[in-house]
Order: structure tokens, then C-alpha cells, then sequence
């Protein structure tokens, strides 16, 4: 998983039959301090995120699978989450 921000929407006349009915973002990873890193990527939106949002990325093994309830199929990068708060602990406490 990984922490991103949508930076726009990915309009596809013609697509996957199992990728009906749900939008397509495109998500800029980021670091916690919200720069970015990494490379864009294509991710089915599952929380009704949009553009601006910071949102949470899965794109490990089966994650979407699970989060869609179905087979392994034309999905692997979903939007789980959007997130509302990023608060890093402070190091050298002590």
C-alpha cells in the first residue's frame, strides 16, 4: 500500500467488462509530506475519491480482489481509502 494524491480522472469509452460502472483515477504516490515520488499509476476508485484527494493505494498480490469480492482479474490497483490526516511521530524522544 501507499499513500497518493489523485491528480486526475481517466475517462475510457471502452473498457473491461468487470471494470463497469467504476471510475478510474490517476494517483501520484507521495511521501508523508505530501512530495511526489515515484511514477503515476491508474488506480479503480472504491471510495468515491476525486480529484486533490490524498488517498490510500493498495497494489500488492490479490488486494483487489479482496476489496471488490471477486476473482483475481483485470483490477490490481485500488483506491481504499482517503485520507484525512498524516501525523508522523517525533524521533529522538527520550
Amino acid at each position: 500500500m501507499f499513500v497518493a494524491r489523485v491528480v486526475g480522472e481517466v475517462v475510457a469509452t471502452i473498457k473491461h467488462a468487470e471494470l463497469a460502472g467504476h471510475k478510474l483515477l490517476l494517483v501520484q504516490p507521495v511521501t508523508p509530506r505530501d512530495r511526489p515520488t515515484g511514477r503515476p499509476a491508474i488506480a479503480l476508485d472504491t471510495v468515491d475519491a476525486g480529484p486533490g484527494d490524498l488517498v490510500i493505494v493498495a497494489d500488492e498480490g490479490n488486494a483487489a480482489a479482496q476489496v471488490l469480492r471477486r476473482g483475481r482479474g483485470a483490477v490490481r490497483t485500488v483506491v481504499v481509502g482517503v485520507v484525512d490526516e498524516i501525523a508522523e511521530e517525533s524521533r529522538g524522544r527520550g
